[in-house]
Protein backbone atom coordinates (compact mmCIF):
# COMPACT_ATOMS: atom_id res chain seq x y z
CA UNK A 1 0.00 0.00 0.00
CA UNK A 2 1.36 3.43 -1.00
CA UNK A 3 1.66 6.29 1.49
CA UNK A 4 -1.25 8.06 -0.18
CA UNK A 5 -3.44 5.00 0.27
CA UNK A 6 -2.45 4.72 3.94
CA UNK A 7 -3.35 8.38 4.59
CA UNK A 8 -6.66 8.04 2.74
CA UNK A 9 -7.43 4.91 4.76
CA UNK A 10 -6.63 6.77 8.01
CA UNK A 11 -8.94 9.65 7.05
CA UNK A 12 -11.71 7.23 6.02
CA UNK A 13 -11.42 5.31 9.31
CA UNK A 14 -11.64 8.59 11.25
CA UNK A 15 -14.75 9.64 9.33
CA UNK A 16 -16.38 6.27 9.98
CA UNK A 17 -15.56 6.60 13.70
CA UNK A 18 -17.14 10.06 13.84
CA UNK A 19 -20.25 8.73 12.10
CA UNK A 20 -20.41 5.71 14.41
CA UNK A 21 -20.50 7.86 17.56
CA UNK A 22 -23.03 10.24 16.01
CA UNK A 23 -20.77 13.29 15.80
CA UNK A 24 -21.09 13.42 12.02
CA UNK A 25 -24.32 12.41 10.28
CA UNK A 26 -24.30 11.90 6.52
CA UNK A 27 -27.43 12.51 4.46
CA UNK A 28 -26.09 10.90 1.28
CA UNK A 29 -23.10 9.01 -0.09
CA UNK A 30 -19.75 10.52 0.86
CA UNK A 31 -17.10 11.56 -1.69
CA UNK A 32 -13.87 9.62 -2.04
CA UNK A 33 -10.97 10.89 0.04
CA UNK A 34 -8.62 12.49 -2.48
CA UNK A 35 -5.10 13.55 -1.61
CA UNK A 36 -2.76 15.89 -3.39
CA UNK A 37 0.80 17.04 -2.86
CA UNK A 38 0.80 20.74 -1.91
CA UNK A 39 2.75 23.16 -4.13
CA UNK A 40 5.00 24.11 -1.22
CA UNK A 41 6.55 21.90 1.43
CA UNK A 42 5.42 24.33 4.16
CA UNK A 43 1.84 23.16 3.51
CA UNK A 44 2.71 19.56 4.33
CA UNK A 45 3.56 16.41 2.40
CA UNK A 46 -0.07 15.69 1.49
CA UNK A 47 -3.35 17.56 1.74
CA UNK A 48 -7.06 16.86 1.29
CA UNK A 49 -10.16 19.02 0.84
CA UNK A 50 -12.47 16.20 1.92
CA UNK A 51 -13.97 18.33 4.70
CA UNK A 52 -15.08 20.94 2.17
CA UNK A 53 -16.38 18.33 -0.26
CA UNK A 54 -18.50 16.68 2.41
CA UNK A 55 -19.81 19.81 4.16
CA UNK A 56 -23.22 19.71 2.44
CA UNK A 57 -23.57 16.00 3.12
CA UNK A 58 -22.82 16.40 6.84
CA UNK A 59 -24.56 19.82 7.07
CA UNK A 60 -21.53 20.91 9.09
CA UNK A 61 -18.86 23.56 8.61
CA UNK A 62 -15.76 22.19 6.85
CA UNK A 63 -13.46 23.36 9.64
CA UNK A 64 -15.57 21.43 12.18
CA UNK A 65 -15.50 18.30 10.03
CA UNK A 66 -11.74 18.60 9.69
CA UNK A 67 -11.34 18.96 13.46
CA UNK A 68 -13.45 15.86 14.10
CA UNK A 69 -11.42 13.85 11.59
CA UNK A 70 -8.14 15.06 13.01
CA UNK A 71 -9.18 14.16 16.56
CA UNK A 72 -9.89 10.57 15.52
CA UNK A 73 -6.80 9.85 13.44
CA UNK A 74 -4.65 7.48 15.43
CA UNK A 75 -1.76 6.88 13.10
CA UNK A 76 2.00 6.90 13.53
CA UNK A 77 2.57 8.19 10.01
CA UNK A 78 2.34 11.84 10.95
CA UNK A 79 4.52 14.34 12.70
CA UNK A 80 1.47 16.60 12.79
CA UNK A 81 -1.80 17.45 11.03
CA UNK A 82 -2.79 21.06 10.47
CA UNK A 83 -6.13 22.53 9.42
CA UNK A 84 -5.82 25.50 7.09
CA UNK A 85 -8.14 27.92 5.36
CA UNK A 86 -11.76 26.85 5.07
CA UNK A 87 -11.01 23.26 6.00
CA UNK A 88 -7.95 21.94 4.19
CA UNK A 89 -6.18 19.19 6.09
CA UNK A 90 -2.40 19.29 5.69
CA UNK A 91 -0.48 16.14 6.66
CA UNK A 92 3.17 16.31 7.70
CA UNK A 93 4.81 12.90 7.59
CA UNK A 94 7.33 11.78 10.17
CA UNK A 95 10.85 11.77 8.76
CA UNK A 96 11.32 8.06 9.44
CA UNK A 97 8.18 7.32 7.40
CA UNK A 98 9.61 9.15 4.38
CA UNK A 99 12.92 7.32 4.62
CA UNK A 100 11.23 3.97 5.20
CA UNK A 101 9.14 4.43 2.05
CA UNK A 102 12.22 5.49 0.10
CA UNK A 103 14.02 2.35 1.23
CA UNK A 104 11.14 0.20 -0.05
CA UNK A 105 11.37 1.93 -3.42
CA UNK A 106 15.15 1.53 -3.47
CA UNK A 107 14.85 -2.18 -2.64
CA UNK A 108 12.29 -2.62 -5.43
CA UNK A 109 14.90 -1.51 -7.96
CA UNK A 110 13.71 -1.59 -11.55
CA UNK A 111 10.38 -3.08 -10.46
CA UNK A 112 9.33 0.26 -9.00
CA UNK A 113 6.48 1.49 -11.18
CA UNK A 114 4.81 -1.90 -11.59
CA UNK A 115 1.60 -1.81 -9.56
CA UNK A 116 -0.10 -4.91 -8.13
CA UNK A 117 -2.06 -7.07 -10.57
CA UNK A 118 -5.75 -6.34 -10.35
CA UNK A 119 -6.78 -9.88 -11.37
CA UNK A 120 -9.41 -8.35 -13.60
CA UNK A 121 -10.82 -9.31 -16.96
CA UNK A 122 -8.77 -8.70 -20.07
CA UNK A 123 -9.06 -5.31 -21.73
CA UNK A 124 -8.57 -5.04 -25.47
CA UNK A 125 -6.98 -1.95 -26.99
CA UNK A 126 -7.36 -1.63 -30.77
CA UNK A 127 -5.48 1.15 -32.52
CA UNK A 128 -3.90 2.37 -35.76
CA UNK A 129 -5.83 -0.13 -37.99
CA UNK A 130 -4.92 1.83 -41.12
CA UNK A 131 -5.83 0.47 -44.54
CA UNK A 132 -2.93 -1.58 -46.01
CA UNK A 133 -3.00 0.48 -49.18
CA UNK A 134 -0.45 3.18 -48.43
CA UNK A 135 2.19 4.36 -46.00
CA UNK A 136 1.39 5.29 -42.42
CA UNK A 137 1.27 9.07 -42.08
CA UNK A 138 1.88 11.34 -39.08
CA UNK A 139 -1.77 11.11 -38.03
CA UNK A 140 -1.39 7.34 -37.77
CA UNK A 141 1.82 8.01 -35.86
CA UNK A 142 -0.02 9.89 -33.14
CA UNK A 143 -2.46 7.00 -32.80
CA UNK A 144 0.38 4.48 -32.75
CA UNK A 145 2.26 6.37 -30.03
CA UNK A 146 -0.86 6.92 -27.93
CA UNK A 147 -2.19 3.38 -28.28
CA UNK A 148 1.08 1.67 -27.46
CA UNK A 149 1.71 4.00 -24.50
CA UNK A 150 -1.79 3.38 -23.14
CA UNK A 151 -1.18 -0.37 -23.37
CA UNK A 152 2.20 -0.01 -21.58
CA UNK A 153 0.75 2.19 -18.85
CA UNK A 154 -2.29 -0.01 -18.24
CA UNK A 155 -0.07 -3.07 -17.94
CA UNK A 156 2.18 -1.24 -15.47
CA UNK A 157 -0.95 -0.30 -13.51
CA UNK A 158 -1.83 -3.98 -13.12
CA UNK A 159 -4.42 -4.46 -15.87
CA UNK A 160 -4.54 -7.42 -18.23
CA UNK A 161 -4.34 -5.87 -21.70
CA UNK A 162 -4.29 -7.29 -25.22
CA UNK A 163 -3.44 -5.04 -28.16
CA UNK A 164 -4.91 -5.56 -31.62
CA UNK A 165 -4.56 -4.22 -35.15
CA UNK A 166 -7.65 -4.55 -37.37
CA UNK A 167 -6.46 -5.07 -40.94
CA UNK A 168 -8.91 -3.53 -43.39
CA UNK A 169 -8.05 -6.08 -46.08
CA UNK A 170 -11.50 -6.54 -47.63
CA UNK A 171 -13.70 -4.38 -49.81
CA UNK A 172 -13.30 -1.71 -52.42
CA UNK A 173 -9.95 -0.36 -51.20
CA UNK A 174 -8.27 -3.70 -51.91
CA UNK A 175 -9.73 -3.75 -55.45
CA UNK A 176 -8.37 -0.23 -55.99
CA UNK A 177 -4.95 -1.33 -54.74
CA UNK A 178 -4.86 -4.18 -57.25
CA UNK A 179 -6.00 -1.92 -60.12
CA UNK A 180 -3.43 0.74 -59.18
CA UNK A 181 -0.49 -1.66 -58.97
CA UNK A 182 -1.61 -3.39 -62.17
CA UNK A 183 -1.55 -0.07 -64.03
CA UNK A 184 1.89 0.83 -62.67
CA UNK A 185 3.16 -2.67 -63.47
CA UNK A 186 2.12 -2.35 -67.09
CA UNK A 187 3.43 1.23 -67.35
CA UNK A 188 6.81 0.36 -65.82
CA UNK A 189 7.06 -2.51 -68.28
CA UNK A 190 6.68 -0.15 -71.23
CA UNK A 191 2.93 -0.23 -71.90
CA UNK A 192 1.16 3.06 -72.48
CA UNK A 193 -2.08 2.62 -70.54
CA UNK A 194 -4.18 5.11 -68.57
CA UNK A 195 -4.08 5.09 -64.80
CA UNK A 196 -7.42 4.33 -63.07
CA UNK A 197 -9.26 7.58 -62.36
CA UNK A 198 -9.87 6.71 -58.70
CA UNK A 199 -6.66 4.73 -58.21
CA UNK A 200 -4.01 5.27 -55.57
CA UNK A 201 -1.53 7.72 -57.08
CA UNK A 202 1.04 7.92 -54.28
CA UNK A 203 4.74 7.45 -54.87
CA UNK A 204 4.57 4.44 -52.56
CA UNK A 205 2.45 2.56 -55.12
CA UNK A 206 5.25 2.98 -57.65
CA UNK A 207 7.76 1.79 -55.04
CA UNK A 208 5.63 -1.28 -54.33
CA UNK A 209 5.37 -2.05 -58.03
CA UNK A 210 9.12 -1.68 -58.53
CA UNK A 211 9.75 -4.16 -55.72
CA UNK A 212 7.34 -6.63 -57.35
CA UNK A 213 9.17 -6.24 -60.68
CA UNK A 214 12.53 -6.68 -58.97
CA UNK A 215 11.36 -10.00 -57.54
CA UNK A 216 9.22 -11.34 -60.38
CA UNK A 217 10.19 -9.45 -63.52
CA UNK A 218 7.76 -9.44 -66.46
CA UNK A 219 6.28 -12.89 -65.94
CA UNK A 220 2.77 -11.54 -65.18
CA UNK A 221 2.47 -9.58 -68.43
CA UNK A 222 0.97 -12.44 -70.42
CA UNK A 223 -1.56 -13.47 -67.79
CA UNK A 224 -5.26 -12.80 -68.44
CA UNK A 225 -6.17 -9.50 -66.83
CA UNK A 226 -8.33 -11.01 -64.09
CA UNK A 227 -5.53 -13.41 -63.11
CA UNK A 228 -2.93 -10.65 -63.23
CA UNK A 229 -5.11 -8.42 -61.03
CA UNK A 230 -5.49 -11.24 -58.50
CA UNK A 231 -1.77 -12.02 -58.38
CA UNK A 232 -0.63 -8.40 -58.28
CA UNK A 233 -3.27 -7.57 -55.67
CA UNK A 234 -1.99 -10.31 -53.39
CA UNK A 235 1.65 -9.32 -53.90
CA UNK A 236 0.86 -5.65 -53.34
CA UNK A 237 -1.05 -6.47 -50.16
CA UNK A 238 1.87 -8.52 -48.83
CA UNK A 239 4.30 -5.71 -49.69
CA UNK A 240 2.12 -3.07 -48.04
CA UNK A 241 1.74 -5.14 -44.89
CA UNK A 242 5.51 -5.69 -44.73
CA UNK A 243 6.18 -1.95 -45.06
CA UNK A 244 3.46 -1.09 -42.56
CA UNK A 245 4.76 -3.57 -39.98
CA UNK A 246 8.32 -2.35 -40.52
CA UNK A 247 7.29 1.26 -39.86
CA UNK A 248 5.47 0.22 -36.70
CA UNK A 249 8.40 -1.88 -35.55
CA UNK A 250 10.76 1.07 -36.10
CA UNK A 251 8.30 3.20 -34.13
CA UNK A 252 8.42 0.65 -31.26
CA UNK A 253 4.82 -0.44 -31.72
CA UNK A 254 3.97 -4.13 -31.43
CA UNK A 255 0.60 -5.89 -31.45
CA UNK A 256 -0.49 -9.09 -29.75
CA UNK A 257 -3.07 -9.81 -32.46
CA UNK A 258 -3.40 -8.88 -36.14
CA UNK A 259 -7.07 -9.39 -37.03
CA UNK A 260 -7.95 -9.72 -40.71
CA UNK A 261 -11.24 -8.23 -41.87
CA UNK A 262 -11.37 -10.93 -44.56
CA UNK A 263 -12.10 -13.52 -41.88
CA UNK A 264 -15.44 -11.79 -41.27
CA UNK A 265 -16.60 -12.18 -44.88
CA UNK A 266 -19.17 -13.48 -45.51
CA UNK A 267 -20.11 -15.89 -42.72
CA UNK A 268 -19.57 -13.74 -39.60
CA UNK A 269 -21.17 -10.69 -41.22
CA UNK A 270 -24.17 -12.73 -42.34
CA UNK A 271 -24.49 -14.26 -38.86
CA UNK A 272 -24.49 -10.81 -37.23
CA UNK A 273 -27.11 -9.50 -39.68
CA UNK A 274 -29.26 -12.60 -39.16
CA UNK A 275 -29.13 -12.12 -35.38
CA UNK A 276 -30.18 -8.48 -35.76
CA UNK A 277 -32.94 -9.52 -38.14
CA UNK A 278 -34.23 -12.02 -35.57
CA UNK A 279 -34.31 -9.24 -33.00
CA UNK A 280 -36.50 -7.17 -35.32
CA UNK A 281 -34.07 -4.28 -35.81
CA UNK A 282 -33.30 -4.92 -39.51
CA UNK A 283 -35.73 -3.88 -42.22
CA UNK A 284 -35.69 -3.81 -46.02
CA UNK A 285 -36.17 -0.64 -48.02
CA UNK A 286 -35.32 0.20 -51.65
CA UNK A 287 -33.69 -3.19 -52.04
CA UNK A 288 -31.21 -2.61 -49.18
CA UNK A 289 -31.16 -3.81 -45.57
CA UNK A 290 -31.27 -1.09 -42.94
CA UNK A 291 -30.37 -1.05 -39.25
CA UNK A 292 -32.98 0.73 -37.11
CA UNK A 293 -30.24 2.50 -35.17
CA UNK A 294 -32.24 5.73 -34.73
CA UNK A 295 -34.24 3.93 -32.02
CA UNK A 296 -31.02 3.43 -30.05
CA UNK A 297 -29.43 6.88 -30.04
CA UNK A 298 -28.24 7.28 -33.63
CA UNK A 299 -29.41 10.30 -35.62
CA UNK A 300 -30.78 8.11 -38.43
CA UNK A 301 -31.05 4.51 -39.60
CA UNK A 302 -28.10 3.02 -41.48
CA UNK A 303 -27.68 0.72 -44.46
CA UNK A 304 -25.86 -2.52 -43.60
CA UNK A 305 -26.39 -4.49 -46.84
CA UNK A 306 -26.46 -2.54 -50.11
CA UNK A 307 -28.87 -3.14 -52.99
CA UNK A 308 -26.23 -5.23 -54.73
CA UNK A 309 -25.95 -7.52 -51.71
CA UNK A 310 -22.55 -6.17 -50.62
CA UNK A 311 -22.09 -5.34 -46.91
CA UNK A 312 -21.25 -1.80 -45.86
CA UNK A 313 -18.30 -0.91 -43.64
CA UNK A 314 -20.78 -0.70 -40.77
CA UNK A 315 -21.86 -4.31 -41.31
CA UNK A 316 -18.24 -5.46 -41.06
CA UNK A 317 -17.69 -3.31 -37.97
CA UNK A 318 -20.78 -4.77 -36.31
CA UNK A 319 -19.51 -8.30 -36.98
CA UNK A 320 -16.04 -7.31 -35.76
CA UNK A 321 -17.23 -5.85 -32.47
CA UNK A 322 -19.58 -8.77 -31.97
CA UNK A 323 -16.53 -10.99 -32.38
CA UNK A 324 -14.66 -8.94 -29.79
CA UNK A 325 -17.39 -9.40 -27.21
CA UNK A 326 -17.58 -13.12 -28.05
CA UNK A 327 -13.87 -13.40 -27.25
CA UNK A 328 -14.72 -12.39 -23.69
CA UNK A 329 -13.02 -9.04 -23.27
CA UNK A 330 -14.28 -7.15 -20.25
CA UNK A 331 -13.64 -3.78 -21.86
CA UNK A 332 -12.98 -2.62 -25.42
CA UNK A 333 -10.93 0.51 -26.10
CA UNK A 334 -10.73 1.84 -29.65
CA UNK A 335 -8.55 4.74 -30.78
CA UNK A 336 -10.26 6.49 -33.69
CA UNK A 337 -9.61 9.61 -35.72
CA UNK A 338 -11.63 12.68 -34.83
CA UNK A 339 -13.58 12.33 -38.08
CA UNK A 340 -15.23 9.18 -36.69
CA UNK A 341 -17.25 10.97 -34.01
CA UNK A 342 -20.52 10.23 -35.78
CA UNK A 343 -19.68 6.55 -35.99
CA UNK A 344 -19.86 5.89 -32.26
CA UNK A 345 -23.64 6.00 -31.89
CA UNK A 346 -24.30 3.50 -34.69
CA UNK A 347 -21.74 0.94 -33.48
CA UNK A 348 -22.91 1.22 -29.87
CA UNK A 349 -26.52 0.98 -31.02
CA UNK A 350 -25.76 -2.27 -32.83
CA UNK A 351 -23.99 -3.70 -29.77
CA UNK A 352 -26.99 -2.86 -27.59
CA UNK A 353 -29.28 -4.50 -30.15
CA UNK A 354 -27.12 -7.65 -30.02
CA UNK A 355 -27.51 -7.76 -26.23
CA UNK A 356 -24.04 -6.54 -25.23
CA UNK A 357 -23.23 -3.81 -22.71
CA UNK A 358 -22.28 -0.95 -25.03
CA UNK A 359 -20.80 1.01 -22.10
CA UNK A 360 -17.90 -1.45 -22.18
CA UNK A 361 -16.92 -0.01 -25.57
CA UNK A 362 -14.84 3.13 -25.01
CA UNK A 363 -13.66 5.37 -27.82
CA UNK A 364 -10.60 7.61 -27.58
CA UNK A 365 -10.51 10.25 -30.30
CA UNK A 366 -7.31 11.47 -31.88
CA UNK A 367 -7.25 15.08 -32.96
CA UNK A 368 -5.26 16.37 -35.91
CA UNK A 369 -1.48 16.82 -35.98
CA UNK A 370 -0.01 19.91 -37.64
CA UNK A 371 3.71 19.99 -38.40
CA UNK A 372 5.64 23.25 -38.30
CA UNK A 373 9.11 24.10 -39.55
CA UNK A 374 10.58 27.59 -39.05
CA UNK A 375 7.14 28.72 -37.91
CA UNK A 376 5.48 27.63 -41.15
CA UNK A 377 2.97 24.80 -41.51
CA UNK A 378 4.31 21.73 -43.34
CA UNK A 379 1.60 19.79 -45.13
CA UNK A 380 3.23 17.73 -47.83
CA UNK A 381 6.00 15.19 -48.13
CA UNK A 382 9.11 16.61 -49.80
CA UNK A 383 9.52 13.40 -51.77
CA UNK A 384 6.00 12.40 -52.76
CA UNK A 385 4.01 15.63 -52.53
CA UNK A 386 1.42 13.89 -50.37
CA UNK A 387 0.60 13.60 -46.66
CA UNK A 388 3.84 13.26 -44.71
CA UNK A 389 4.67 9.60 -44.01
CA UNK A 390 5.52 8.57 -40.47
CA UNK A 391 8.85 7.21 -41.67
CA UNK A 392 9.87 10.66 -42.93
CA UNK A 393 9.11 12.14 -39.52
CA UNK A 394 11.18 9.42 -37.82
CA UNK A 395 14.05 10.10 -40.22
CA UNK A 396 13.95 13.84 -39.55
CA UNK A 397 13.49 14.06 -35.76
CA UNK A 398 14.11 10.48 -34.56
CA UNK A 399 11.75 7.97 -33.01
CA UNK A 400 12.25 9.21 -29.45
CA UNK A 401 11.34 12.81 -30.21
CA UNK A 402 8.43 11.82 -32.46
CA UNK A 403 6.89 9.60 -29.79
CA UNK A 404 7.44 12.05 -26.92
CA UNK A 405 6.04 15.02 -28.84
CA UNK A 406 2.97 12.98 -29.88
CA UNK A 407 2.40 12.09 -26.22
CA UNK A 408 2.96 15.49 -24.59
CA UNK A 409 -0.63 16.60 -25.21
CA UNK A 410 -3.98 14.94 -24.62
CA UNK A 411 -5.23 13.01 -27.63
CA UNK A 412 -8.32 15.21 -27.44
CA UNK A 413 -6.24 18.32 -28.19
CA UNK A 414 -4.98 19.32 -31.61
CA UNK A 415 -1.20 18.98 -31.69
CA UNK A 416 1.16 21.55 -33.20
CA UNK A 417 4.40 19.62 -33.73
CA UNK A 418 7.47 21.89 -33.87
CA UNK A 419 10.02 20.03 -36.00
CA UNK A 420 12.83 22.46 -35.18
CA UNK A 421 12.28 22.09 -31.44
CA UNK A 422 12.06 18.29 -31.71
CA UNK A 423 15.50 18.21 -33.38
CA UNK A 424 17.20 20.69 -31.07
CA UNK A 425 19.70 19.52 -28.48
CA UNK A 426 18.83 21.99 -25.78
CA UNK A 427 16.91 22.25 -22.53
CA UNK A 428 14.02 23.75 -24.51
CA UNK A 429 13.42 20.36 -26.11
CA UNK A 430 11.51 18.37 -23.46
CA UNK A 431 12.55 14.90 -24.58
CA UNK A 432 16.19 15.95 -24.83
CA UNK A 433 15.92 17.53 -21.37
CA UNK A 434 14.55 14.33 -19.80
CA UNK A 435 16.99 12.03 -21.59
CA UNK A 436 19.87 14.29 -20.63
CA UNK A 437 18.88 13.98 -16.96
CA UNK A 438 19.09 10.20 -17.26
CA UNK A 439 22.43 10.38 -19.07
CA UNK A 440 23.76 12.78 -16.45
CA UNK A 441 22.90 10.30 -13.68
CA UNK A 442 24.74 7.57 -15.60
CA UNK A 443 27.71 9.92 -15.89
CA UNK A 444 27.64 10.55 -12.14
CA UNK A 445 27.86 6.81 -11.48
CA UNK A 446 30.81 6.50 -13.85
CA UNK A 447 32.58 9.36 -12.06
CA UNK A 448 31.89 8.06 -8.54
CA UNK A 449 33.03 4.56 -9.54
CA UNK A 450 36.32 5.98 -10.84
CA UNK A 451 36.66 7.84 -7.50
CA UNK A 452 36.10 4.60 -5.59
CA UNK A 453 32.68 5.60 -4.25
CA UNK A 454 29.91 3.04 -4.64
CA UNK A 455 26.78 2.06 -2.75
CA UNK A 456 27.95 -0.43 -0.13
CA UNK A 457 25.45 -1.78 2.35
CA UNK A 458 22.21 -0.12 3.39
CA UNK A 459 22.12 3.63 2.58
CA UNK A 460 21.48 5.97 5.50
CA UNK A 461 18.60 7.87 3.92
CA UNK A 462 17.89 9.79 7.13
CA UNK A 463 21.01 11.88 6.49
CA UNK A 464 19.22 13.63 3.63
CA UNK A 465 17.32 16.56 5.08
CA UNK A 466 17.77 19.46 2.63
CA UNK A 467 14.86 20.86 0.62
CA UNK A 468 16.34 19.65 -2.67
CA UNK A 469 16.68 16.10 -1.34
CA UNK A 470 13.18 15.96 0.17
CA UNK A 471 11.65 17.49 -2.94
CA UNK A 472 13.21 14.79 -5.10
CA UNK A 473 12.07 12.05 -2.73
CA UNK A 474 8.52 13.38 -2.70
CA UNK A 475 8.48 13.67 -6.49
CA UNK A 476 9.45 10.00 -6.75
CA UNK A 477 6.64 9.12 -4.31
CA UNK A 478 4.17 10.57 -6.82
CA UNK A 479 5.02 8.10 -9.57
CA UNK A 480 2.74 5.15 -8.71
CA UNK A 481 -0.23 7.49 -8.38
CA UNK A 482 0.57 9.06 -11.76
CA UNK A 483 0.63 5.62 -13.37
CA UNK A 484 -2.71 4.70 -11.81
CA UNK A 485 -4.33 7.96 -12.97
CA UNK A 486 -2.81 7.75 -16.45
CA UNK A 487 -4.22 4.23 -16.79
CA UNK A 488 -7.76 5.05 -15.68
CA UNK A 489 -7.85 8.26 -17.73
CA UNK A 490 -6.10 6.76 -20.79
CA UNK A 491 -3.78 9.73 -20.50
CA UNK A 492 -0.13 9.07 -21.44
CA UNK A 493 0.46 12.83 -21.34
CA UNK A 494 0.41 12.53 -17.54
CA UNK A 495 3.54 10.35 -17.68
CA UNK A 496 5.23 12.68 -20.17
CA UNK A 497 4.53 15.63 -17.88
CA UNK A 498 5.56 13.72 -14.75
CA UNK A 499 8.92 12.55 -16.09
CA UNK A 500 9.71 16.09 -17.28
CA UNK A 501 8.93 17.43 -13.79
CA UNK A 502 11.04 14.66 -12.25
CA UNK A 503 13.97 15.62 -14.49
CA UNK A 504 13.52 19.24 -13.44
CA UNK A 505 13.43 18.29 -9.75
CA UNK A 506 16.56 16.21 -10.23
CA UNK A 507 18.30 19.16 -11.91
CA UNK A 508 17.65 21.26 -8.80
CA UNK A 509 19.05 18.44 -6.66
CA UNK A 510 22.12 18.18 -8.91
CA UNK A 511 22.69 21.93 -8.58
CA UNK A 512 22.42 22.00 -4.79
CA UNK A 513 23.69 18.61 -3.62
CA UNK A 514 27.26 17.48 -4.19
CA UNK A 515 28.18 13.80 -4.07
CA UNK A 516 31.96 13.72 -4.36
CA UNK A 517 34.05 15.47 -1.74
CA UNK A 518 31.54 15.13 1.11
CA UNK A 519 31.07 12.77 4.06
CA UNK A 520 30.83 9.21 2.71
CA UNK A 521 27.55 8.11 4.31
CA UNK A 522 25.73 11.16 2.96
CA UNK A 523 27.34 10.67 -0.45
CA UNK A 524 26.17 7.04 -0.53
CA UNK A 525 22.64 8.06 0.50
CA UNK A 526 22.54 10.60 -2.32
CA UNK A 527 23.86 8.00 -4.75
CA UNK A 528 21.05 5.66 -3.72
CA UNK A 529 18.53 8.45 -4.23
CA UNK A 530 19.71 9.19 -7.74
CA UNK A 531 19.73 5.44 -8.47
CA UNK A 532 16.01 5.46 -7.69
CA UNK A 533 15.64 8.58 -9.83
CA UNK A 534 17.44 6.87 -12.69
CA UNK A 535 15.16 3.82 -12.50
CA UNK A 536 12.07 6.03 -12.37
CA UNK A 537 13.06 8.14 -15.37
CA UNK A 538 13.93 5.03 -17.39
CA UNK A 539 10.67 3.32 -16.40
CA UNK A 540 8.55 6.34 -17.30
CA UNK A 541 10.32 6.79 -20.64
CA UNK A 542 9.83 3.08 -21.28
CA UNK A 543 6.07 3.45 -20.80
CA UNK A 544 6.16 6.18 -23.44
CA UNK A 545 8.24 4.02 -25.78
CA UNK A 546 11.19 6.43 -25.51
CA UNK A 547 14.77 5.30 -24.91
CA UNK A 548 16.81 6.24 -21.83
CA UNK A 549 20.36 6.80 -23.14
CA UNK A 550 23.38 6.43 -20.88
CA UNK A 551 25.46 8.95 -22.83
CA UNK A 552 24.53 12.08 -24.79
Amino acid sequence: MQIKDKIAAAVTAAVEAAMADGTLKATSELPTVLLQIPPKKEFGDFATNFAMQSAKIFHTAPSKIAEEIKARIDNDLFERIEIAGAGFMNFYLRDDVIYHELKKIYDAGKNFGHLPNKNNVTIQVEYVSANPTGLLHVGHGRGAAAGSAIVNIMRAAGYNVESEYYINDAGNQMDKLALSVNARYLQLNGQDIPFPEDGYRGEDIIDTTKRIIARHGKKFLNLPEDERLKVLGELAYADKMFELQKDLDDFRVHFDVWFSEKTLHPDKINAAIDTLREKGVIYEQDGALWLASSKYGDDKDRVVIRENGEPTYLAADIAYHKNKFERGFGELINLWGADHHGYVARVKAAMTMLGYDASKLKIIFLQMVSLFRSGEAVKMSKRAGTAIPLRELMEEVGTDAARYFFLMRSTESQLDFDLDLAKSQSADNPVYYVQYAHARICSIFRQTKEAGLEIDGEPKFSLMTSAAEINLINKIFEYPDEIAKAATEYAPQRIARYVYDLASTFSAFYRDCRILGIEKDLAVARLALIKVTQHTIAHALGLLGVSAPERM
